[in-house]
């Protein structure tokens, strides 16, 4: 499959868009047929994640689109979630079920309720009925118990999470649609920010945002029908290991970003190894996310996380491994990831505000911790 357009409307503060929900999701998808210069009839399939709640056929019906072929859910895992749903229209479009297939992200949380709070009802029941009572309500609660577990079992010290952060906001800096564009991070303001919870430090929190993202998807046969260098999907796989699912942090594998079943599969589908991977797009839930992907998708090992993990390394200038160039969720902005799949995809085209050289091999991790999770991985026409 190709990249034929990507779109994104403009970022917001959590409740500040001027616009609905269903509305910005339109704004995204009119953008991104206009990138990829075609129209938004074109489209015959619509796949999104974690929920979203703009139906398809309303989309449908808004765009024009004269039928429509496909509409697919990727359930569960909130933002694990991206990278599957880009895997779900490459198979609608290889298998024949559509032809143009966009890919989707449209959040308002001002309409719907925050991402990283718990949620304030009088009483809990199910897993949470576990955890609520304890105190262990939010996101950042729930990853850090994770965290906390790798970072004590291998040596591993906060330096190595303040250099995520720092890559990522050093990045945001030359990217104008960055939320924290004009907001630069050095390690005395990392240090002495407020604890959102162990290991957490404010800067090692995402964004909450408000905004939508497209990617428009159409066969490999048609790569060269558009001004866009080539930029092709070499493999996108989802999925976790064995009970990763498992209630009130029951899972056998407990300090895990949940990719160590799925990466293995990942690099196999695309014939690369880690050491081919020119950039890297890792969701920042949390920087603890970012660190277990890095370890499970075999950039290093445990033991070496703290020698590794440096500015220097994660800096699009000349970085071993450049991570999150545009900013990614913890100062670009938080689209439930999908603007890191944008971004993976300008690396290729040569258009990224940081950019790494000549890409051949752009990598994505989407949303560690949850499950199901997902990566995918796209390559110039070197690669094919």
């Amino acid at each position: 499959m190709a990249v034929a357009g990507v779109g994104e409307t403009a970022y917001y503060k959590r409740g500040q868009s001027p616009d609905a929900e269903f509305d910005l999701a339109l704004k995204a998808i009119l953008a991104a047929c206009e990138n990829a210069g075609i129209s938004p009839k074109e489209v015959d399939g619509f796949a999104s994640y974690s929920n979203d709640r703009n139906d398809p056929s309303k989309l449908a019906a808004a765009l024009g689109i004269n039928d429509l072929r496909f509409a697919n859910m990727q359930w569960g895992g909130g933002g694990g979630g991206g990278s599957g749903a880009v895997g779900n229209a490459a198979a609608a479009i290889a298998t024949g079920m559509a032809d143009c297939v966009v890919v989707f992200r449209s959040l308002a949380q001002g309409q719907f309720g925050r991402f990283g709070q718990g949620a304030r009802i009088p009483e809990i029941r199910g897993e949470g009925a576990y955890t609520a009572p304890y105190g262990l309500m939010s996101p950042a609660q729930s990853f850090a118990m994770k965290v906390n577990r790798f970072m004590y079992e291998n040596g591993v010290r906060q330096e190595a999470l303040r250099a995520i952060s720092l890559a990522s906001y050093a990045h945001a800096q030359n990217n104008p649609r960055a939320v924290m564009y004009g907001r630069p991070l050095d390690e005395e303001k990392y240090d002495e920010s407020r604890w959102i919870v162990e290991p957490f430090h404010l800067f090692d929190c995402c964004l909450e945002n408000d905004g939508a993202a497209a990617i428009v998807l159409v066969s490999a046969e048609r790569a060269k029908d558009f001004d866009h260098p080539p930029c092709y999907l070499l493999s996108a796989v989802s999925g976790s290991h064995y009970r990763a699912g498992a209630g009130s942090h029951n899972a056998p594998l407990y300090a895990t970003s949940t990719f160590t079943t799925v990466a293995p599969r990942l690099y196999e589908m695309a014939g690369v190894k880690p050491s081919d991977v020119d950039v890297l797009q890792c969701y920042e839930n949390f920087t603890g996310g970012v660190m277990m992907s890095i370890v499970e998708h075999g950039f290093c090992e445990p033991h070496e996380v703290n020698d590794f993990f440096t500015l220097e390394n994660f800096s699009a200038d000349g970085g071993k491994l450049p991570i999150n160039t545009s900013g990614g969720n913890l100062a670009e902005c938080y689209m439930h990831g999908l603007g890191l799949n944008i971004e993976a995809i300008r690396q290729i085209w040569g258009e990224s505000t940081n950019q790494v050289g000549a890409v051949e091999v752009s990598e994505v991790a989407s949303g560690p911790m949850v499950t199901p999770v997902s990566s995918c991985i796209f390559g110039a026409e070197s690669t094919v």
